[in-house]
Formats: C-alpha cells, structure tokens, sequence
C-alpha cells in the first residue's frame, strides 16, 4: 500500500459504507469517525505494509474475469507493479533498484464485500482477493533502463470508456527501494517475483463508492507500459 490518498479515501468510504446499515446513518458516520477506527494506521507511516497474493491467479490482458461466485460487490485497483530481476536478502534502499528488472501494469480485482468481512479479523485480505484469475499483469514487462523515472508516470482508469481515474506516480509514498529493503530483511527475494506499488488515489471503485457491473470493461493505463483492458462476468451461481 503505497499511496496515501488511496488510503484516506478508502477509509473514508468504508466508514460510509459501514454506517449506511445503521437506523440513524448521519449519527453512525459520526460515532464511527470519532472511534478512530478508520484512520490511516500510524504503522503505515513507520514501514510499508502489504499481503502476499495467490501467484496462481494470474492472468492476462483480454481476459474475460468470472465474478467470484461468493460476492456481489466487485471492484477493480490501478497499480504499477515491479518485476524483481536479481536475487537477494538484506537488500539495502541504496542498492534496491538494481533488484529491479522491469514494471507492468497490476488490475488488483477485488470481491469488496468478502474483503470487509475478513478485514474483521486482523489478518488481511483472502477471498477478498484471491480468486481465480483476480490478477492481471501486462500488457507487457518493460524494462527499468527502457522506462526510466518509475515515479512520473501518468496512471488512468476508465470503466466502460468513462475515466474513473487519472492520475500520477509521482503521488507515491513508499517507493519500490523501500518496499523491497523492507520485505527482503531476513527473506529471499527471486527472479520473476512481482511488488505491487498499491492502488493510486481514485484509482478503485471503493474511493469513489461505485462498483463493476456484469459486462463492465475495466481498461488501466500506465504512460510508457501501455493499457491492460478485461470485461468482468458473472457466472451463473449469480443467475
């Protein structure tokens, strides 16, 4: 989770979310918002967090996704991800870069309503997540000397033709150096690993409160990467 405003925003939206079941909504977004719950964490200002997803998941650009047959609120996420190139452990911020073979674009597609509820239990994401072919890399692995500067690229989401997001890399908090200095200590990283940067600001359904349809075509782009486009549909455990 590397960018701030993502975080702002979502926990913003889940407060609303979670207060819209309530009696009295307006009393329940206040109560909520006073608890403190749904703050950006202080831990993430101290050190990069993240969660480790089902490798197997993966598929590509073109694609049409099958909605997860346990839920109903799906959603998409605009990131940049790094592929690692060089293997290492204790890899420290001034050398990171060099562990870097190259970026893609990362759909992180996401079942928004399991997520919640897992969330309750403190460990992280799950089904929220993990589904079949819920990752989408591509359209292709650029490499770094190719792209150059990672941290100045215009990012932009467009559902169905209409722009949810555009934005910028260069909005980042914790870059890839720190990212990969932070998972490497006292773990091997590989070749062919993948880091995805998070989502950047607005660049998911959940800032904005709307979700995907049945149909929907979800298209993210990346300056200098290229457009990674899927349709998602439900199946016919949701007929």
């Amino acid at each position: 989770m590397g960018f701030e405003e993502h975080l702002k925003n979502s926990f913003k939206s889940a407060l609303k979310l979670s207060a819209m079941s309530a009696d009295d909504p307006v009393k329940a977004e206040q109560e909520l918002a006073a608890s403190g719950r749904f703050e950006v964490p202080e831990v993430w200002y101290q050190q990069p967090l993240y969660y480790k997803a089902n490798r197997f998941a993966v598929a590509q650009s073109g694609k049409d996704i099958m909605w997860p047959a346990y839920s109903e609120v799906m959603d998409f996420e605009l990131e940049i991800a790094c592929v690692i190139g060089k293997k290492g452990r204790d890899i420290n911020e001034g050398d990171a870069e060099n562990h870097i073979f190259g970026y893609t674009i990362y759909n992180d597609f996401s079942a928004r309503d399991a997520q919640m509820v897992e969330s309750l239990g403190m460990l992280g994401p799950a089904k929220g997540k993990d589904f079949d072919d819920s990752i989408i890399l591509g359209p292709v692995i650029v490499t770094s000397d190719e792209l150059g500067d990672p941290y100045n690229l215009r990012m932009q989401a467009r559902v169905n033709g209409e722009t949810w997001c555009d934005s910028n890399s260069n909005t980042i908090h914790w870059k890839f150096s720190d990212m990969i200095a932070h998972i490497s200590k006292s773990e091997t990283l590989y070749p062919g690993e993948v880091i995805g940067s998070g989502t950047v600001g607005l660049g998911c359904g959940l800032e904005h409160l709307r979700f995907l349809t049945d149909g929907d075509i979800v298209e993210l782009e990346v300056e200098k990467i290229g457009v990674i486009s899927n349709k998602v549909i439900k199946g016919s455990l949701h007929e």
